[in-house]
């Protein structure tokens, strides 16, 4: 993983990565942030493409294998030294788009481009939260 380019813009410190092929997308995204010690980060914008994914769909538990090269049209979310909630949207071969909660097993192809806004003012916690069933996003706004 190379990073090209780290500026901070009034509270918000702005992180360009690129990764490069046969990385894990998630992974990669959870090191980076253990890294660089993120508290509270947001995907701004993401593009590249993947050798195969894997996406878990909206009923929480199906995890869909995509065995083929993908184009990434987005990944968005939050995350954070406590956890990361991210989903991946693609386009196929044939352009039709579909996403899902991103988990492991997205494999870079050639490249992935991430831009990450890390958000100095906050810090976020996940806790369980009975009602969902998740561990659930807590924002907490720091001195």
């Amino acid at each position: 993983m190379k990073i090209n380019h780290t500026e901070e813009v009034g509270s918000i410190k702005i992180h360009c990565v690129r990764l490069k092929n046969g990385e894990d997308i998630k992974k990669s995204i959870i090191d980076y942030s253990a890294e660089k010690s993120i508290l509270a980060g947001v995907v701004l914008s993401s593009v590249g493409c993947v050798i195969s994914g894997r996406i878990r769909l909206a009923d929480g538990k199906t995890i869909k294998e995509l065995p083929e090269k993908m184009e990434i049209i987005s990944i968005n979310g939050t995350l954070s030294l406590d956890g990361i909630h991210l989903h991946i949207s693609y386009a196929d071969r044939e352009g039709l788009v579909f996403g899902g909660h991103l988990v492991d097993g997205n494999i870079v192809n050639t490249t992935c481009e991430l831009v990450i806004g890390e958000l100095s003012q906050y810090s976020f916690k996940r806790d369980f939260d009975e009602n969902t069933g998740y561990r659930e996003i807590q924002i907490i706004e720091r001195e």
